[in-house]
C-alpha cells in the first residue's frame, strides 16, 4: 500500500533541491558580477610590501580569439593558456620581482543569460601569489584601462628597479583597421594606436620599460617600433609570421641571477635566441626574431618614416577593397629602404622555411614592410594550423 504522506514529502524535498540549485546559481552570479573579487590576497600589506622590487614584469595575454592548435601528438591546446602557464611559472621563479599577469578572456555567460568577467588578474611578489581577481575588460577610456588601474593599485612605491619588462602575447597588433580582433566583440576595434595608448597608461611616470616583448606576428615594422620608442629601451618582436604567437619565457626566470650586471641588451639577445631556438625546433616554416635597440634605430626610422606612412595610407585604402592586393614583405625587398642605417641597432635571428618558395630566402633585415601582392603561387599544405 502506498504511504499517503510520501508524495508531499517527496514534493517538499524536490522543492528544497530546486531552491538550493537556484541559490547556488544566484551566489555564482553575484560573485561573477562583483567588481572586485579577491580570490587570494594578503590580509594586510606590510611596509616592505609597498616598496618597489628590483625587477618588474607586466604580462598581458590576449585570449579572446582563435588560439587553438594541435601539438605534434595531435593533442588540442590553446596558445593563450599555454602562455598563461608560462607566465605563472616565471612569476613563481622570481624571488626578487613583482609580476602582473592579465589574461584577457572571451565573453562568457552563466546559464546563457548572465555575463561573467572577461578578464583575470594575477599579482605575484617575491615568488608568491598575492592576489587573483576577476575584472571587466571594457571599463576605462583606453584599451588597457582596467589593467592599468589594477597595476597602479598593487605596484610597489618608488623606483628601485634594475629591469622592468612589458610583455604582450596575442595576434598581430594591426597597424590599421582592427575590427574583429576580439572574437567575442567583433565591433570592438584594436590597433597599434590603441596599444600605444594602453602602454602609456602603464608608463605614466614617464619612465620607459627596459624591455618590451611583442609575442605577436608581423610587428617588427618601422611603424610599430617608432610608435613605441617613447615607452621602451629595447624591443623583442618578430618581423614575420610567429607561429602560436608564442615566445618561450624561460629566460625571464630568476632575473636576479641573469641580469645582475644590468646589461639589458645582452639579456634581450639571450631571450630572443632562446625563443628562436624553441621555434626552430617545433616548426618547419620561416622563423625570425629581432631585438631592436630603440635609440640606435632612430636614424633609420626617421629616414623611412615618410615612405612607410605613404605606403600605410595606400594599404588602408586597399583594405577597403580587398587585402588580397597587398602582403607583408622584408623591407630589404624594397630598394628605397636599403639604407646604410638599416642594420643599425637590430640583431636578427633568422632561419628560412624548410619548404616552399621562401626556403630560398637566406637572410632577413629584421624589418617588415608592405608591398603589392605578386602573382599567386600555390602554397604547399602544412599541418601546422596555428593563428597569428
Amino acid at each position: 500500500m502506498r504511504d499517503p504522506h510520501s508524495r508531499p514529502v517527496r514534493g517538499a524535498a524536490h522543492s528544497k533541491l530546486i531552491m538550493s540549485v537556484r541559490c547556488a546559481a544566484l551566489s555564482l552570479l553575484l560573485s561573477s558580477c562583483s567588481g572586485d573579487l579577491p580570490v587570494q590576497r594578503e590580509a594586510q600589506r606590510t611596509p616592505e610590501d609597498v616598496l618597489a622590487l628590483p625587477y618588474s614584469i607586466v604580462c598581458i595575454i590576449h585570449g579572446d580569439g582563435d588560439y587553438l592548435y594541435h601539438d605534434t601528438s595531435g593533442n588540442e591546446k590553446k596558445a593563450d593558456e599555454e602562455a598563461l602557464a608560462g607566465a605563472q611559472r616565471v612569476a613563481l621563479q622570481n624571488p626578487c620581482a613583482e609580476v602582473f599577469i592579465f589574461h584577457q578572456r572571451a565573453r562568457r555567460h552563466f546559464l546563457l543569460l548572465f555575463p561573467l568577467h572577461d578578464g583575470e588578474f594575477y599579482y605575484y611578489r617575491n615568488g608568491r601569489l598575492i592576489a587573483n581577481e576577476a575584472y571587466w575588460r571594457d571599463g576605462g577610456q583606453s584599451r588597457f584601462g582596467p589593467e592599468a588601474e589594477l597595476y597602479r593599485r598593487f605596484r610597489g612605491n618608488g623606483r628601485n628597479g634594475k629591469m622592468s619588462v612589458f610583455l604582450y602575447d596575442g595576434h598581430e597588433i594591426p597597424e590599421f583597421g582592427g575590427a574583429g580582433y576580439d572574437a567575442s566583440s567583433p565591433d570592438r576595434t584594436f590597433t597599434l594606436h590603441d596599444f600605444v595608448e594602453g602602454v602609456e597608461d602603464f608608463a605614466s611616470d614617464s619612465t620607459r620599460f627596459d624591455l618590451m616583448v611583442l609575442s605577436t606576428c608581423y610587428n617588427g615594422t618601422p611603424y610599430t617600433i617608432g610608435a613605441l620608442e617613447s615607452f621602451a629601451r629595447y624591443i623583442v618582436a618578430s618581423p614575420d609570421n610567429l607561429h602560436l604567437s608564442y615566445f618561450d619565457l624561460h629566460s625571464l626566470e630568476r632575473l636576479d641571477l641573469h641580469v645582475q650586471d644590468g646589461d639589458v641588451h645582452s639579456f634581450a639577445k639571450r631571450f630572443a635566441r632562446q625563443a628562436f631556438d624553441r621555434l626552430t625546433r617545433d616548426i618547419q616554416t620561416a622563423v625570425s626574431v629581432a631585438v631592436y635597440d630603440v635609440d640606435r634605430t632612430r636614424d633609420f626610422l626617421s629616414s623611412v618614416h615618410g615612405m612607410y606612412d605613404h605606403t600605410l595610407t595606400a594599404v588602408r585604402g586597399a583594405a577597403q577593397a580587398s587585402m588580397a592586393t597587398v602582403e607583408h614583405c622584408d623591407c630589404a625587398d624594397i630598394p628605397a629602404y636599403v639604407l646604410p642605417t638599416m642594420k643599425e641597432g637590430v640583431d636578427v635571428f633568422y632561419r628560412p622555411a624548410r619548404f616552399g618558395r621562401s626556403k630560398e630566402k637566406q637572410n632577413h633585415s629584421g624589418w617588415e614592410c608592405w608591398k603589392e601582392r605578386g602573382p599567386q603561387v600555390a602554397a604547399p599544405q602544412t599541418t601546422e594550423p596555428v593563428p597569428h
